[in-house]
C-alpha cells in the first residue's frame, strides 16, 4: 500500500489546486498513468501515478489547496505494509542498502496530518523508482520527497486536514492561533468555529465532516413571481483568489508600480494584410494551419524588434545595465478560463511564416486547453495580445516582468479611409485597425517607441516591406 504526497511544483510554490481526478476509486492504474490535475499559480499539469496498482482512496477533494508533502492518495501495489516510504521514490538511494530517516528539518507546510509528520522510516534499494515523465518537470521525486512529506511540523504550526484549512482560509483564521481538539491535537472544523464565535475554548460539535451550510432564505410566491417577470438580479458572492489568477495580480502590481508604463497608439489601413491572409488561406502550404492577423502582427512585431532591439531587452536594476535579448521569445496573452496565461514562442524571430504559424496555432490550442507547461511560461522577451477579438479598439497593455515591451491590436473594422495623393484622394472602405504598445520608459525612450509603432504599422499596411528588414 503506497500513499502519494503531493509533490514540490518547483520555483518556491508550496501549494496547488486539485482540479478532477482522472481515476475513481477502485480503478487500476500504471506506472505514469496520470491520476490528477493540479492547478499551481504557473500552470495546470497532470500528475502522474509512480506505481501500478488499484487505487484505494482519494485523500483530497476537487477545489481544495493542498500544501506540498501532503498526502493525496492511497494505492494498493500489491505489496503487503512495510517500512517503506510513502515517497514515490523513497528509498531510491544509489547504490545504497538502505536510507537514513530524514533529517530534523522544519516543514514550511503548515497544517499536515499526523501520519505526515511521523519520522521518515528506513527503507531499501528496492524502493518504487521515480517515473521519467514525470521528474522532467515536477521537483520531488527522489529520496528528498518522502523526507518532504515527513519532516517534522514547525513549531507552532498546526496540524489539520486539508478541507479544514480550506474552511479555515475562506474565513481568514490562523490555524496555529486555533486550539486543536482532535487526534493528535489536530484542529477540527468545531475548533474553528469555536475560535470564529470567540468562545476563548473549543466546542463539542460532534464529529462533523463537512463545514456548515448556511440557512436557505425561503421565498414567498409573490416574490417569485415578481423575480420571474424582471430581470434577473445580481448576485453577491465571493471567490478565493488562488492559482493562477493570484499569480497574475501579483505579475501585473509589481509590473505596474515598478516599470514606468509609456502607451502610444496608432491607427492604420491593413488592408493589403487582410487581403493577404485571405490568400495565405488557400495556398497549399497553409491548409494545416489556422492563418489570422494576429498571426500577421506577431510575424511583423517580430521584424520590428531587429531595427528597434531596446523593446526586447529589460531592466537589471541590481546591475544597473540594460540586458539586450539575442532571441525574441514572443509571449503570447491568451484569456483562459483560469485566468490570463501568456506562453511563448522561443526563437519566434528565427521563424518562416510557415513554422511561426504552426508554433503559434499549438500554443494558443494548448493555453486554451489549460495544458500550457510551466516552460512555455517562462523565458518571454517580448509580448502582444488582442482585444480586438472582444470588439475593442484598443488598450493600454501592462508590461510583462522582464520585458520592456507590449503590443496590443485592436480590433479590425471596416471605416472610411483616405486613400491616393493629390488630387486622386478619394475616400474607400478599407480594414483598419488601432496598435497600442506599451513600453518601460526607463530603457525606451518616446523616439524607440515611436519607431517600433511605425513600422509594425508599415509592415501590416505592406507587407511587402518585410522583404527590407
Amino acid at each position: 500500500m503506497k500513499r502519494f504526497p503531493l509533490p514540490d511544483p518547483g520555483e518556491g510554490l508550496t501549494e496547488a489546486e486539485i482540479v478532477t481526478w482522472l481515476v475513481a476509486v477502485g480503478d487500476e492504474v500504471k506506472v505514469n498513468d496520470p491520476i490528477v490535475e493540479i492547478e499551481t499559480s504557473k500552470s495546470l499539469v497532470e500528475l502522474p501515478s509512480p506505481w501500478a496498482g488499484r487505487v484505494v482512496e482519494l485523500l483530497s477533494q476537487p477545489g481544495e489547496v493542498v500544501e506540498v508533502g501532503t498526502e493525496i492518495i492511497v494505492i494498493d501495489d500489491g505489496e503487503a505494509d512495510s517500512d517503506e516510504g510513502s515517497g514515490p521514490s523513497a528509498g531510491a538511494g544509489a547504490g545504497a542498502g538502505a536510507a537514513e530517516p530524514a533529517a530534523p528539518e522544519t516543514s514550511a507546510a503548515e497544517g499536515a496530518t499526523p501520519e505526515a509528520l511521523a519520522p521518515a522510516p528506513a527503507t531499501d534499494a528496492a524502493g518504487a523508482e521515480a517515473p521519467a515523465a514525470a521528474s522532467s518537470y515536477l521537483v520531488g521525486y527522489g529520496p528528498e520527497a518522502a523526507a518532504t512529506a515527513r519532516r517534522p511540523r514547525k513549531p507552532g504550526a498546526a496540524m489539520a486536514k486539508p478541507p479544514v484549512r480550506k474552511y479555515a482560509r475562506d474565513r481568514g483564521v490562523r490555524l496555529r492561533e486555533v486550539p486543536g481538539t482532535g487526534p493528535g491535537g489536530t484542529v477540527t472544523y468545531a475548533d474553528v468555529d469555536a475560535w470564529l464565535a470567540g468562545a476563548g475554548r473549543p466546542v463539542d460539535q460532534g464529529t462533523r465532516t463537512e463545514p456548515p451550510v448556511p440557512p436557505v432564505a425561503e421565498v414567498s410566491g409573490s416574490e417569485h413571481e415578481e423575480y420571474l417577470a424582471g430581470p434577473p438580479k445580481l448576485s453577491y458572492g465571493r471567490v478565493p483568489v488562488r492559482g493562477i489568477r493570484k499569480a497574475t495580480a501579483a505579475a501585473v502590481t509589481k509590473s505596474l508600480f515598478t516599470a514606468p508604463h509609456v502607451t502610444e497608439w496608432l491607427t492604420c489601413d491593413v488592408t493589403a494584410t487582410m487581403d493577404l491572409v485571405e490568400r495565405l488561406k488557400d495556398a497549399r502550404e497553409f491548409r494545416d494551419v489556422r492563418v489570422s492577423p494576429m498571426l500577421m502582427v506577431a510575424k511583423a512585431a517580430c521584424l520590428a524588434l531587429r531595427t528597434n532591439p531596446e523593446l526586447n531587452a529589460r531592466w537589471d536594476e541590481a546591475a544597473q545595465e540594460i540586458v539586450y535579448y539575442g532571441d525574441v521569445n514572443l509571449g503570447v496573452a491568451a484569456a483562459t478560463p483560469r485566468g490570463l496565461l501568456v506562453p511563448n514562442i522561443k526563437g519566434a524571430d528565427q521563424m518562416g511564416l510557415l513554422e511561426l504559424a504552426r508554433h503559434f496555432g499549438e500554443l494558443t490550442r494548448t493555453a486554451r486547453d489549460g495544458r500550457t507547461t510551466p516552460a512555455e511560461l517562462r523565458g518571454g522577451t517580448f509580448t502582444i495580445t488582442n482585444v480586438g477579438v472582444f470588439g475593442v479598439d484598443a488598450g493600454t497593455p501592462i508590461l510583462n516582468n522582464g520585458e520592456s515591451g507590449i503590443l496590443c491590436l485592436g480590433a479590425i473594422s471596416r471605416r472610411p479611409w483616405v486613400v491616393g495623393h493629390g488630387s486622386e484622394e478619394r475616400i474607400e472602405p478599407r480594414w483598419v485597425t488601432t496598435l497600442a504598445v506599451s513600453f518601460d520608459h526607463r530603457l525606451v525612450d518616446g523616439e524607440g517607441g515611436s519607431k517600433f509603432l511605425a513600422d509594425v504599422a508599415r509592415l501590416l499596411a505592406d507587407p511587402a516591406l518585410a522583404l527590407l528588414f
